[in-house]
């Protein structure tokens, strides 16, 4: 009984798409056929697939571009395969393989050769695979990372942020530890047009452990701060305020999209070192339920560092 298995070297405009049945002794007979990445070329490649009985793909994660195809062949190929009587445990199933274990001869690409291998090293299990989770999942770790990006941009901000007020002999990150913090904002947003620094110092709150006499002394070059520096000093903290907006959405969507697994997460949250935000994060990373793995063996086999022919996450 023939069965075929197709691979798909996976480009920004174009899919190099290979079929060949596993069965037959010797080489392999090849279809070969190039495919657009529109929606209607993806829902097309579907169509062609389970014309062509095709009870496996496998393809290159290449950069962001392997995503449409994969959503494309597991809404319109996956449960027509799945749904078909006779048909055997594999049937339907996906496979993203890591581009470095399918490099072919000095390391050059060539867009069928390429198809071709990743179907044999498939079949001879060398290649390595990553972990791809259900489109729900999917959707938690894109609005998960990039909250992790944007938060990694209010550190970078805050770092050009004492650099500016370094340059400008503003010193109030010596005595100031947070520069983000109500106080030492209250008082940097004043500085882009107060020029006054025990005016600036009175507006530090009363908890602050600075003295009145160090903050005089950290805004002492406030007379003759150039306007240069107060524009881009306004322009930071508008950039901040935007940026702290967008954590405070990212992190209603994510609580959105997590309230059917609130209390798993609440229980993370309360493990010392961890919060509602690593909680979070380990949920969109790993899963919600034990269901995706097995047992914390398997869990730690994907997660860790690992051979060529182990799995990884995508």
């Amino acid at each position: 009984m023939p069965y075929r298995i197709a691979g798909i070297d996976v480009h920004k405009r174009m899919l190099a798409v290979v079929v060949t049945d596993v069965e037959i002794d010797g080489d392999f007979h090849l279809n070969r056929q190039k495919v657009g990445t529109t929606p209607p070329d993806l829902r097309g490649l579907a169509e062609w697939l389970v014309a062509q009985a095709v009870e496996e793909v496998v393809m290159e994660s290449t950069a962001q571009y392997w995503r449409p195809v994969w959503e494309a062949l597991e809404q319109h190929w996956r449960p027509r395969r799945r749904a078909r009587d006779g048909g055997r445990a594999l049937s339907g199933t996906l496979h993203l393989a890591q581009a470095q274990s399918n490099r072919g001869p000095g390391g050059r690409k060539k867009d069928f050769p390429d198809a071709e291998r990743l179907v044999k090293r498939l079949v001879a299990q060398e290649l390595t695979l990553s972990f791809v989770p259900d489109a729900e999942q999917r959707r938690w770790r894109t609005v998960m990372r990039r909250k992790y990006q944007v938060t990694r941009n209010r550190v970078q901000l805050q770092n050009r942020l004492e650099a500016l007020l370094e340059e400008a002999h503003i010193k109030v990150s010596r005595i100031v530890s947070d520069l983000l913090g109500v106080s030492a904002r209250r008082m940097l947003q004043a500085l882009a047009g107060e020029s006054d620094p025990t005016a600036l110092a009175a507006l530090a709150a009363p908890r602050l452990r600075a003295t009145l006499a160090q903050l005089c002394d950290a805004f002492e070059a406030c007379p003759t701060l150039h306007p240069v520096y107060r524009r881009l000093l306004k322009l930071t903290l508008e950039e901040l305020r935007v940026i702290e907006d967008h954590l405070g959405q990212l992190d209603q969507q994510m609580a959105d999209l997590l309230a059917a697994h609130h209390d798993a997460a609440q229980r993370l949250a309360e493990i010392p070192g961890l919060g509602v935000d690593s909680a979070q994060q380990i949920i969109a990373e790993v899963g919600a339920t034990a269901a995706t793995f097995p047992s914390s063996k398997h869990l730690a086999f994907w997660m860790a560092p690992a051979p060529a022919t182990r799995k990884v996450r995508a």
